[in-house]
């Protein structure tokens, strides 16, 4: 999916802070919950997830139609319960909508 700036859909970047010895579990948390649970959810456009060099955090761009949907997935029992599991794995966790305000390409 390419980002553009007149998407009428929401943007939400989570940041996950762990050690490098739980990197790999929340990791393979978050996949599990995509793959399982998020990317069936209405409203889900895509997301990437990425790990820094130094395996300490996790961050993930989403997008969704609208900030609803976005809402309402993390409140359905399934999620509340892994998001609990994933935020116990954590030192800091937190998710935050954005409007996408510009964007760049190359040539």
């Amino acid at each position: 999916m390419k980002i553009t700036c007149d998407n009428n859909g929401q943007t939400v970047i989570s940041t996950f802070e762990m050690t490098p010895g739980t990197c790999t579990d929340v990791l393979e948390a978050l996949q599990d919950a995509y793959d399982r649970v998020i990317r069936h959810q209405p409203g889900f456009r895509a997301v990437a997830i990425h790990v820094n060099d130094a395996q300490t955090r996790i961050a993930t761009y989403s997008q969704w139609r609208a900030r609803e949907d976005f809402q309402a997935m993390l409140r359905t029992p399934e999620m509340r319960e892994r998001n609990r599991a994933i935020a116990g794995m954590c030192a800091r966790f937190e998710p935050v909508m954005y409007e996408v305000a510009a964007t760049y390409a190359a040539d």
